[in-house]
Protein backbone atom coordinates (compact mmCIF):
# COMPACT_ATOMS: atom_id res chain seq x y z
CA UNK A 1 0.00 0.00 0.00
CA UNK A 2 1.48 3.02 -0.95
CA UNK A 3 0.97 6.67 1.43
CA UNK A 4 -0.02 9.74 -0.17
CA UNK A 5 0.96 12.85 1.74
CA UNK A 6 0.11 16.13 1.22
CA UNK A 7 2.97 18.21 0.90
CA UNK A 8 1.95 21.33 2.28
CA UNK A 9 0.79 19.91 5.53
CA UNK A 10 2.86 17.00 5.67
CA UNK A 11 -0.42 15.32 6.69
CA UNK A 12 -1.58 11.89 5.35
CA UNK A 13 -4.49 12.89 2.47
CA UNK A 14 -6.18 9.17 2.19
CA UNK A 15 -6.11 6.74 5.33
CA UNK A 16 -3.72 4.12 4.97
CA UNK A 17 -3.16 1.23 7.29
CA UNK A 18 0.35 0.12 6.63
CA UNK A 19 2.91 0.44 4.70
CA UNK A 20 3.63 -1.99 2.07
CA UNK A 21 6.21 -4.94 3.23
CA UNK A 22 9.03 -4.44 1.00
CA UNK A 23 8.44 -0.67 0.65
CA UNK A 24 11.57 1.49 1.61
CA UNK A 25 10.32 4.28 3.77
CA UNK A 26 11.80 7.62 3.04
CA UNK A 27 14.02 9.96 5.74
CA UNK A 28 11.59 12.15 5.46
CA UNK A 29 8.73 10.65 5.80
CA UNK A 30 10.46 9.95 9.28
CA UNK A 31 11.39 13.50 10.16
CA UNK A 32 8.01 14.54 9.40
CA UNK A 33 6.19 12.31 11.22
CA UNK A 34 8.50 13.73 15.01
CA UNK A 35 6.01 16.74 16.65
CA UNK A 36 6.67 18.87 19.44
CA UNK A 37 4.46 18.33 22.17
CA UNK A 38 4.97 19.41 25.93
CA UNK A 39 8.19 20.75 24.74
CA UNK A 40 9.39 16.92 23.81
CA UNK A 41 9.80 15.71 20.15
CA UNK A 42 7.19 13.13 20.23
CA UNK A 43 5.85 10.37 17.73
CA UNK A 44 2.22 9.56 17.10
CA UNK A 45 1.10 5.94 17.75
CA UNK A 46 -0.38 6.00 14.17
CA UNK A 47 2.32 7.15 12.75
CA UNK A 48 4.70 4.65 14.00
CA UNK A 49 2.18 1.96 13.45
CA UNK A 50 2.11 2.67 9.51
CA UNK A 51 6.12 2.70 9.79
CA UNK A 52 6.36 -0.55 11.27
CA UNK A 53 3.61 -2.14 8.69
CA UNK A 54 1.10 -2.81 11.48
CA UNK A 55 -2.46 -1.59 12.74
CA UNK A 56 -2.48 1.05 15.19
CA UNK A 57 -4.91 -1.17 17.14
CA UNK A 58 -2.40 -4.02 17.28
CA UNK A 59 1.06 -1.79 17.64
CA UNK A 60 -1.01 -0.28 21.02
CA UNK A 61 -1.94 -3.81 22.25
CA UNK A 62 2.22 -5.03 22.19
CA UNK A 63 2.90 -1.59 23.86
CA UNK A 64 0.05 -2.61 26.18
CA UNK A 65 1.43 -6.04 26.68
CA UNK A 66 4.54 -4.22 27.91
CA UNK A 67 3.32 -1.28 29.62
CA UNK A 68 5.59 -1.35 32.41
CA UNK A 69 8.33 -0.72 29.98
CA UNK A 70 6.95 2.54 29.08
CA UNK A 71 6.98 5.05 32.02
CA UNK A 72 5.76 8.49 31.12
CA UNK A 73 8.51 9.99 29.82
CA UNK A 74 8.58 7.45 27.53
CA UNK A 75 5.31 7.47 26.34
CA UNK A 76 2.27 9.57 27.42
CA UNK A 77 -1.39 10.20 25.94
CA UNK A 78 -2.94 12.93 24.63
CA UNK A 79 -5.64 15.09 26.28
CA UNK A 80 -9.08 15.77 24.87
CA UNK A 81 -7.44 19.74 24.23
CA UNK A 82 -3.55 18.22 23.00
CA UNK A 83 -6.21 16.23 20.45
CA UNK A 84 -8.61 18.80 19.43
CA UNK A 85 -5.54 21.21 18.87
CA UNK A 86 -3.75 19.30 16.69
CA UNK A 87 -6.80 18.08 14.81
CA UNK A 88 -7.21 22.23 13.85
CA UNK A 89 -3.80 22.03 12.97
CA UNK A 90 -4.04 19.21 10.03
CA UNK A 91 -1.52 17.03 12.51
CA UNK A 92 -4.53 14.09 12.91
CA UNK A 93 -7.26 13.27 10.50
CA UNK A 94 -10.61 15.03 11.08
CA UNK A 95 -12.35 12.78 8.95
CA UNK A 96 -13.31 9.41 10.37
CA UNK A 97 -10.02 8.59 12.57
CA UNK A 98 -9.87 7.36 15.56
CA UNK A 99 -12.14 8.04 18.32
CA UNK A 100 -9.14 8.05 21.67
CA UNK A 101 -6.77 10.17 22.21
CA UNK A 102 -3.44 9.27 20.52
CA UNK A 103 -0.31 7.86 22.43
CA UNK A 104 2.76 9.52 21.76
CA UNK A 105 6.55 8.26 22.39
CA UNK A 106 9.32 10.18 23.36
CA UNK A 107 12.58 9.32 21.62
CA UNK A 108 13.53 6.76 24.73
CA UNK A 109 10.37 5.29 23.77
CA UNK A 110 10.58 4.95 20.46
CA UNK A 111 14.11 3.44 21.39
CA UNK A 112 12.10 0.81 23.91
CA UNK A 113 9.85 -0.35 21.33
CA UNK A 114 12.76 -2.07 19.88
CA UNK A 115 12.41 -4.45 22.69
CA UNK A 116 8.56 -4.52 22.17
CA UNK A 117 8.33 -5.16 18.45
CA UNK A 118 10.89 -7.99 17.51
CA UNK A 119 10.42 -8.29 12.80
CA UNK A 120 13.02 -7.28 11.06
CA UNK A 121 11.28 -4.79 9.75
CA UNK A 122 10.51 -3.24 13.28
CA UNK A 123 14.51 -3.29 13.91
CA UNK A 124 14.92 -1.81 10.27
CA UNK A 125 12.62 1.17 11.08
CA UNK A 126 14.07 1.70 14.53
CA UNK A 127 17.45 2.36 13.15
CA UNK A 128 15.65 4.42 10.95
CA UNK A 129 13.76 6.45 13.49
CA UNK A 130 16.99 6.37 15.53
CA UNK A 131 19.13 8.05 12.89
CA UNK A 132 16.49 10.59 12.51
CA UNK A 133 16.48 11.50 16.14
CA UNK A 134 20.47 11.97 15.75
CA UNK A 135 20.46 14.06 12.78
CA UNK A 136 17.58 16.61 14.69
CA UNK A 137 19.90 16.77 17.73
CA UNK A 138 22.79 17.50 15.38
CA UNK A 139 21.06 20.08 13.57
CA UNK A 140 19.31 21.48 16.49
CA UNK A 141 23.37 21.81 18.14
CA UNK A 142 24.07 23.32 14.82
CA UNK A 143 21.61 25.64 14.94
CA UNK A 144 22.40 26.94 18.32
CA UNK A 145 26.24 26.92 17.74
CA UNK A 146 25.56 29.38 14.47
CA UNK A 147 23.25 31.52 16.56
CA UNK A 148 26.16 32.19 19.07
CA UNK A 149 28.48 32.79 16.57
CA UNK A 150 26.64 35.20 14.59
CA UNK A 151 25.57 36.84 18.09
CA UNK A 152 29.81 37.11 18.78
CA UNK A 153 30.22 38.73 15.36
CA UNK A 154 27.04 41.03 15.85
CA UNK A 155 29.55 42.04 18.98
CA UNK A 156 32.56 42.89 16.97
CA UNK A 157 30.38 44.43 14.13
CA UNK A 158 29.16 46.71 17.13
CA UNK A 159 32.42 47.55 18.49
CA UNK A 160 33.84 48.13 14.99
CA UNK A 161 30.99 50.29 13.82
CA UNK A 162 31.34 52.71 16.95
CA UNK A 163 35.04 52.76 16.05
CA UNK A 164 34.06 53.75 12.69
CA UNK A 165 31.34 56.26 14.24
CA UNK A 166 34.30 57.60 16.21
CA UNK A 167 36.37 58.18 12.74
CA UNK A 168 34.19 60.04 10.74
CA UNK A 169 32.79 62.29 13.41
CA UNK A 170 35.04 65.55 12.99
CA UNK A 171 36.83 66.47 15.83
CA UNK A 172 36.27 69.81 17.34
CA UNK A 173 39.74 71.47 17.13
CA UNK A 174 39.98 75.22 19.41
CA UNK A 175 41.08 77.51 16.70
CA UNK A 176 43.92 79.71 17.48
CA UNK A 177 44.60 83.29 16.45
CA UNK A 178 47.60 84.10 14.41
CA UNK A 179 50.08 86.22 16.06
CA UNK A 180 51.36 86.52 18.87
CA UNK A 181 49.00 87.04 22.17
CA UNK A 182 50.46 88.44 25.16
CA UNK A 183 50.15 86.84 28.19
CA UNK A 184 46.98 88.02 30.63
CA UNK A 185 48.52 89.24 33.89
Amino acid sequence: MTLVWNPDTLAPVTQAKTVAKGEIVPKERIAASIHIIRGQKVMFDADLAILYGVETKVFNQAVRRNSSRFPLDFMFQLTIKERESLRSQSVTSNRGGSRYNPYVFTEQGVAMLSAVLRSKRAVQINIDIMRTFVKIWQMLATSEELGRRVAQHDRHIAVLFQHVQRLLTAPTVKKNRMGFAAPKG
